[in-house]
């Protein structure tokens, strides 16, 4: 059975348009919570000549895709393999969901799923690695159910509300992978 690889149940992941979807992204940075989750750096507004120059070069430097809404084509974020190391089949995987209104409703599920599915599947990649606040505890919980186990924790490596909080390293081998259509 074939199945289009970067189509999912509620979204497709898509190649980024930077003429269209930067204006989209400087609104979420304008957004603290979503900065804090996707990141270790203080929140602050970046200029949208910045954000354009940051998103080209992270477009030509990784394997970035757009998050978009089967229902309405709407982009709703974006995700990337980044640092793909051939020899040892292996790469990181990052996601930011920046429209609030698909938060906690499985879009951010089903695009990891996606992802997940091209990693092993089309690229050949034997393990994927991500990283993870602790105080993201909607995440954990996102990638556990997905069969990425705790492999480490750099202890206080952020600040966050007058606190210290651990970053977790989560890690997924292809054979502990069940892809969605076996669950």
């Amino acid at each position: 059975m074939t199945t289009d690889t970067l189509t999912g149940k509620l979204v497709r992941l898509a190649a980024p348009n930077l003429d269209t979807d930067v204006e989209q992204s400087a609104a979420w940075e304008m957004d603290s919570e979503f900065q804090r989750l996707s990141g270790s750096e203080p929140a602050r507004p970046a200029p949208l000549a910045s954000l354009r120059d940051w998103m080209e070069a992270w477009v030509n430097e990784s394997n970035v895709f757009a998050i978009r809404t089967l229902a309405d084509d709407r982009l709703i974020g974006f995700m990337d393999l980044d640092g793909i190391n051939w020899a040892s089949g292996d790469s990181w995987v990052g996601i930011g969901l920046g429209d609030r209104r698909y938060w906690g409703q499985g879009f951010g599920t089903d695009a990891m799923r996606v992802i997940i599915r091209y990693a092993f599947e089309e690229l050949n990649l034997r393990r994927i690695s991500l990283t993870v606040f602790e105080y993201n505890p909607r995440a954990i919980r996102c990638y556990e159910n997905l069969g990425f186990r705790e492999e480490g924790r750099a202890r206080e490596r952020v600040r966050r509300a007058g606190r210290y909080w651990d970053m977790l390293y989560m890690g997924l081998l292809r054979e502990e992978w069940q892809p969605a259509e076996t669950k």
